[in-house]
């Protein structure tokens, strides 16, 4: 399956509903959290830019469930490069619960597609992907 970015998590309590299972907007958040995570860790660079005029547009998010989570439940979020495209990405997202008897169910599977723009707000315009994000998530590439 190719090597994968890894965020862990502890789901609490405030992202469950009133049934007690994870609220479904969560994963959603997750998957931001693995994207900035990544940049923090993989791509400072990048984090710069987007101090100066990169902006990351978020285009299409999904995600498909497969079981439950509740509070307590550990993951792993593990991010994938689907495609670099000029101006674009594509994330997959894998959502593993993380057993204590060592056992990995797949919970959910998400995606995420990213355009980058550069300009003033009222004029942003694609950009080509940055060279630094670029490099960073070859290893990552499915």
């Amino acid at each position: 399956m190719g090597k994968y970015y890894e965020y862990l998590h502890t789901v609490g309590f405030e992202e469950t509903n009133i049934v007690g299972n994870v609220y479904y907007v969560n994963y959603l958040r997750w998957q931001g959290r693995c994207r900035e995570m990544f940049l923090k860790q993989r791509a400072p660079e990048v984090l710069a830019d987007l101090q100066d005029d990169l902006k990351l547009f978020t285009l299409k998010v999904d995600c498909e469930f497969f079981a439950e989570i509740t509070a307590f439940s550990e993951l792993s979020i593990r991010m994938r490069l689907q495609e670099l495209a000029q101006t674009q990405v594509e994330f997959s997202f894998d959502y593993v619960r993380l057993d204590p008897d060592g056992t990995e169910t797949l919970i959910a599977r998400g995606r995420q597609r990213v355009a980058c723009m550069r300009g003033p707000n009222t004029r942003t315009v694609p950009s080509r992907v940055p060279d630094a994000l670029a490099r960073a998530l070859e290893p990552y590439a499915s």
